[in-house]
């Protein structure tokens, strides 16, 4: 699409897709979220697309929302009455009326793609080569893994508009930086750096700026080459057991190994370890 603020290259079974919007630092705006949802889906569907990258142009992964278009969506909220004076009684009697309110900021489909990355049943990877800033930050948490340049930016700035972190980062951020750091970084809408992210296990690896996507790319090879398929139950199963028990939890690994053992990926493997020779994996 000549219009297209979204750029897609395949190879060696790993699928980069690059948010490509630099005047606005590849904001997320709803035609952009429409496009990833078109693009994740053909992903899914395609058995020779096997590990996702996603990353932005420089100097920016994702600079948050498209914040040009809140005054086109606020033009349309209905002014609230009768709520509680206290945001936590607002917010019940809003719940209440949830279908009603659905969608009436008009930003439904950009807060939900996070969710979209996070379900997608295959091997993602974010190469967050600058700006991670707003719901920017919870695409990137949305990935599997994350793979920072050295001078990446991550922020979760929703309270500097007034707004709370509406794409999933409070359920992820606590599972992985804990409650007292998550809090931090939500009440003051403080930047860090790609250092500060590593040791708060908001990413797995830093690498220097001109390295990085290289470093992110082989690794997505070296997966797109292994047996994606148990890859895919793998991430399945962590999914699954963040709200299992253990005996739950075992449970659920012992099905998916009996679903896993009906894979050409395994056959492949034992056969393979017989021959004594490196295994050829379809991720099927």
């Amino acid at each position: 699409m000549a219009d297209s603020a979204v750029r897609v290259d395949l190879q060696d079974g790993v699928t980069l897709i690059t948010l490509d919007d630099p005047k606005t630092r590849n904001a997320l705006s709803p035609a952009m979220a429409q496009e990833l949802y078109a693009l994740l889906d053909a992903f899914e569907a395609n058995p020779d697309e096997r590990v996702l990258v996603l990353t932005g142009t420089d100097p920016s992964f994702c600079s948050g929302a498209n914040v040009r278009k809140f005054d086109e969506t606020l033009a349309a909220l209905k002014e609230s009455r009768g709520e509680s004076t206290l945001p936590w009684g607002a917010m019940e009697a809003r719940l209440a009326n949830r279908d009603a309110d659905r969608g009436e900021a008009g930003f439904g489909s950009v807060s939900d793609v996070p969710l979209r990355v996070y379900e997608v049943q295959k091997p993602t990877i974010a190469a967050v080569n600058g700006y991670a800033i707003g719901v920017g930050l919870g695409l990137a948490l949305s990935c599997d893994i994350r793979i920072a340049a050295d001078d990446a930016q991550f922020a979760e700035a929703f309270v500097r508009m007034g707004l709370v972190p509406g794409d999933g980062s409070t359920w992820q951020l606590p599972r992985m930086i804990g409650m007292s750091n998550t809090l931090l970084l939500q009440y003051t809408g403080d930047r860090i750096d790609a250092a500060e992210a590593l040791r708060m296990n908001m990413v797995s690896r830093v690498h220097a700026h001109g390295e990085m996507m290289d470093a992110a790319m082989a690794l997505a090879t070296r997966l797109a080459a292994g047996a994606t398929y148990a890859m895919s139950l793998t991430k399945y199963l962590v999914h699954q057991s963040a709200d299992l028990g253990l005996d739950e939890s075992l449970r659920l690994a012992q099905t998916a190994q009996e679903q896993a053992r009906r894979s050409e990926d395994h056959s492949e493997a034992v056969r393979a370890f017989l021959d004594k020779r490196p295994p050829d994996f379809k991720g099927r």
